[in-house]
């Protein structure tokens, strides 16, 4: 491992999350960690993990009793096995370096969580970092893909919880649908008050019958462009 930009970013006390100029993350990442949660007793896996940012929320957070971190990019691979290092986080995260599509968890899961790909392959400008494209478009799994791993690795009852951009709400349905993953709850996330939501979190369960709850609009910012309430109250979660 020979890399020469990574650096840290402090999560708490304890926990802490390698960054590097391809693989960083953002508010989404907090937001689907707290819409997710976990249990104790909760076997729970990050699909697209990256550097781990969700699987170290989850773990910081909730405590579950054992996290997958399943990432396919060599590099962010890295970046995770470093995060959970230095968080001291062996005993309950699990690193692994596969593609989603065909990994099988050797146990049945709780919960699984993914921050995917947004945009489609064929659609927007690519990023001149290879890297940096794979993370933003959907060049390696699809939502499809992430749904049919969800299917593949949850128990009965158990859970998927993703984020995505707004104009890709019918393709996660969709997509859980297909696999048997019913949605049970929809929260829309926008910058203000007086804008159309830019983030859509959406939890499915496996098996479950139909009944969609839309929850409450989550605000990040408050009319007068302060950070609102409740996302302060995320964060210092």
């Amino acid at each position: 491992m020979n890399y020469n930009d990574l650096t840290y970013e402090q999560l708490g006390e304890r926990y802490k999350v390698c960054i590097s100029t391809e693989h960083r993350f953002g508010t989404d990442a907090f937001l689907l960690a707290d819409f997710a949660g976990a249990r104790h007793k909760d076997i729970c896996a990050d699909l697209c993990t990256g550097s781990g940012i969700i699987a170290l929320l989850l773990d910081k957070k909730y405590s579950p009793k054992k996290t997958y971190a399943v990432e396919i990019q060599k590099k962010a691979y890295d970046q995770l096995c470093l995060s959970i290092e230095a968080s001291k986080a062996e005993a309950t995260m699990i690193p692994v370096n596969a593609d989603l599509k065909e990994w099988r968890c050797d146990e049945e899961l709780d919960l699984i969580t993914c921050n995917p790909p947004y945009k489609l392959d064929n659609t927007g400008a690519k990023n001149e970092s290879e890297a940096v494209s794979i993370a933003r478009h959907e060049m390696m799994c699809t939502i499809g893909d992430v749904c049919k791993a969800a299917k593949r690795n949850l128990k009965f009852g158990g859970r998927l919880c993703v984020c995505n951009r707004p104009e890709r709400l019918c393709d996660i349905i969709t997509a859980m649908k297909e696999n048997g993953i019913e949605p049970k709850r929809l929260r829309t996330v926008h910058k203000n008050p007086n804008c159309a939501p830019w983030l859509v979190l959406v939890e499915g369960k496996k098996g479950a019958k139909a009944f969609l709850n839309i929850e409450r609009p989550l605000f990040v910012r408050t009319a007068d462009g302060g950070i609102s309430e409740e996302v302060q109250q995320i964060y210092l979660r």
